[in-house]
């Protein structure tokens, strides 16, 4: 690795950090979606759904205090804030959640155009001194230029490497979100619904 890094030369060293911070990003976002996988408590949403019908409310907060359901979360946070404006409490609610479950995606795709940059700025700055080397030894010497270019293109297929590597979890980790930011807006969306039938429900055993 030492000697690799030495023939790409200097640009090799941003090349290695970017992959180390993808590493670190990658590591961190697998922990936090296997939290959030595990901590999925269906038999409390189905709870609090059927507690909110009820129009138990104070019931449905309080039990789901004692999870770290996301989806618990943003509901019972919307139905504690209801007096103002059901809608969008649920909707800042989701919003924070969401915002967690897209950290650190911005870094990894802006790892993903600038590795590449740095691999082609790399072969070019290379390809460069190699025909400053040609101008200095003349054609008498081709190995000079030709082993100058092999060690500049060095620099590009690290970069599409450290690229791809970061590419395949980012879509991987994109997809996740997308795919919950769906289920928590139709669960939202039922929600809503659900709490004006427990306040029907309130309203009629007055």
């Amino acid at each position: 690795m030492g000697e690799l890094i030495q023939k790409g030369g200097l640009l090799m060293w941003p090349l290695l950090v970017c992959s180390m911070v993808t590493m670190t990003v990658v590591i961190e976002r697998a922990i936090f979606w296997l939290k959030v996988t595990l901590t999925k408590d269906q038999k409390q949403i189905n709870r609090t759904f059927e507690l909110t019908e009820t129009g138990d409310f104070e019931t449905a907060i309080k039990e789901a205090e004692n999870t770290k359901c996301i989806t618990c979360r943003i509901l019972t946070t919307g139905l504690a804030h209801r007096n103002y404006g059901l809608t969008e409490n649920l909707e800042a609610a989701a919003d924070i959640e969401i915002a967690s479950m897209k950290r650190g995606l911005s870094i990894l795709d802006t790892i993903i155009t600038l590795a590449p940059l740095l691999g082609i700025l790399g072969t070019v700055s290379g390809i460069i001194m190699s025909f400053d080397l040609l101008g200095a030894a003349g054609i008498e010497d081709p190995k000079a230029v030709t082993g100058g270019i092999a060690q500049a293109l060095i620099t590009t297929a690290a970069g599409l490497t450290v690229a791809i590597i970061t590419l395949l979890p980012h879509n991987a980790f994109v997809r996740k979100v997308e795919k919950l930011t769906h289920f928590l807006g139709k669960m939202c969306s039922y929600y809503t619904v659900t709490v004006q039938k427990g306040l029907e429900k309130q309203d009629s055993e007055k």
